[in-house]
């Protein structure tokens, strides 16, 4: 550690503070209020410059929510976002799942705000609560805090902030690299299925293969003995089991869930050998491996909004799916188009991978070059 520099706990350096939540059962704590009120899911590393939520006076007065000047950095303590970062670039207040560290003469906010992206993983680490993690005020009050003179502070903050700023352009690149990628892929399958051949016929889903959903059987997690078979769900495999009820190739089609609207991942994928399928996912038996192939790209080329029912719960029945009309070529054209999907998907596999690692390489130069900050190495 460089000479001047000092090591101290956060709660020594600057003061702290957690908001509060209004009782949401008194309207008027809430209703045509001006007052910015931040929560947790709202702190992202960055800078601050708006609210989506606000309460009135009253609400701040009859609660544990107090104002944050400009400047002040926020840490989410609660949560998914437990451990995130920001600096709030206008006054407001937050919900008791945000901790406030203020400014003073002694500190620069943006040197803090850095420290403490620095230390996000170490904050998770030492958090309780499993799946939603709870970061105590307490620990980050006794962080232990480089606080050098106020001249070196600012003058790492300008070096991290220029190298920053051109790590993200990188970084924004990279992403829309990824994207277009992704995209492309997309857009070429979608093109391919909306312009048929002359000679192509339109067959239901029902015609072309056979489905085998009533041998399926679902098991839940604690029925389920482990094993060396995969147990399929609706978005691929969930578990390993003891036991199979297939030992063929199938195509399985989700059934429910939300991503039947959204289109995360694919709806539709291939299996083999010795499985397990659970009652989310249709099991489809198809004659010829170039025709199952077929149809799971046309799947995840088309959008089903039309044959899913429910939006809390979207689900695809067997009427629906067996009633959706396909594109269907002779399977001489089916082969050579699955020949060329099959290309073109390794080829864009190979362009995300080298993006997100790219994007994943510019992370890790991030972190390292705020261990160097604030080892006092620059």
């Amino acid at each position: 550690m460089k000479n001047g520099w000092e090591i101290k706990r956060l709660g020594d350096v600057c003061k702290t503070g957690a908001g509060g939540t209004p009782l949401k059962v008194h309207r008027d704590y809430y209703e045509g209020g001006s007052i910015p009120w931040l929560l947790s899911g709202e702190v992202s590393q960055g800078e601050i410059f708006e609210a989506r939520n606000f309460i009135t006076e009253k609400g701040l007065q009859n609660s544990s929510a107090r104002m944050f000047p400009t400047n002040t950095v926020l840490v989410a303590m609660y949560g998914a976002t437990a451990g995130q970062v920001g600096i709030l670039r206008f006054e407001a207040c937050t919900n008791q799942a945000v901790c406030g560290i203020l400014p003073n003469e002694n500190t620069v906010p943006e040197f803090l705000y850095y420290f403490f992206v620095l230390k996000k993983d170490d904050l998770i680490s030492q958090a309780v609560g499993g799946a939603q993690p709870n970061i105590s005020q307490i620990k980050i009050k006794n962080t232990l805090t480089p606080v050098p003179p106020l001249a070196e502070q600012k003058r790492i903050v300008a070096i991290l902030d220029e190298a920053f700023e051109a790590i993200d352009k990188a970084k924004q690149n990279a992403e829309k690299n990824l994207q277009n990628a992704r995209e492309l892929f997309e857009s070429y399958l979608q093109n391919m299925f909306a312009n048929p051949g002359d000679d192509w016929e339109e067959k239901k889903f029902s015609e072309i293969c056979t489905n085998l959903d009533s041998r399926r059987k679902p098991v839940t997690k604690r029925d389920r003995e482990a094993g060396e078979y995969p147990y399929y769900g609706a978005s691929g495999i969930v578990d390993y089991v003891s036991d199979y009820l297939f030992d063929e190739d199938l195509l399985l089609v989700s059934e429910d869930g939300a991503n039947l609207l959204a289109r995360t991942y694919p709806i539709a994928f291939s299996i083999t050998g010795k499985t397990w399928v659970n009652n989310h996912a249709h099991a489809l038996r198809f004659d010829n491996p170039a025709t199952q192939k077929f149809t799971e790209y046309y799947l995840n080329s088309i959008r089903l909004n039309d044959c899913v029912s429910g939006m809390a719960q979207p689900k695809l029945n067997q009427a629906m799916l067996n009633s959706i009309p396909v594109p269907f070529p002779k399977v001489e054209t089916q082969e050579r188009i699955v020949s060329h999907f099959d290309a073109l998907g390794v080829e864009s596999k190979s362009l995300e991978r080298i993006y997100s690692q790219k994007i994943a390489g510019l992370d890790q130069l991030k972190k390292s070059i705020l261990q160097k900050a604030f080892n006092g190495e620059f």
